[in-house]
């Protein structure tokens, strides 16, 4: 018998949001980025507002900013050849924690409590 692993459901992270439509946004994938998975945390390119990527352990010249998580990806992309328009969570709302997937560059565990502690600065909690 074989095994299927299942890729991460759009907003199965989520364990709850504010009122109405209140904690998503419409955020921007640039190309490039290529497969992001949802459920990723993401922070914002200073250098083109409205445009994340996967939020890195540090500062990485080029993605400028996005080493601060600011939202979490919603829904999977592949952004590869073109930017993708995605919804985001980006305030009030908990998460589950083992359903998040972060950059490979967080590797260890107080890389990601920094990036937990970076997304309940803007009101996202992961539970």
């Amino acid at each position: 018998m074989s095994h299927k692993v299942l890729k991460a459901r759009a907003l199965a992270f989520l364990l709850s949001e504010g009122p109405g439509q209140i904690s998503r946004n419409s955020v921007t994938i640039p190309a490039g980025t290529g497969k992001v998975g949802a459920g990723t945390p993401i922070g914002e390119l200073t250098a083109t507002a409205g445009h994340f990527v996967p939020s890195p352990n540090a500062l990485v010249a080029g993605i400028e900013g996005a080493e601060v998580a600011t939202a979490i990806l919603g829904y999977s992309v592949d952004a590869t050849d073109a930017d993708v328009e995605v919804v985001a969570i980006d305030r009030d709302a908990e998460v589950k924690m083992p359903m998040l997937t972060f950059d490979a560059s967080v590797d260890d565990q107080a890389k990601i409590d920094a990036k937990i502690a970076q997304l309940n600065a803007v009101g996202i909690r992961a539970r």
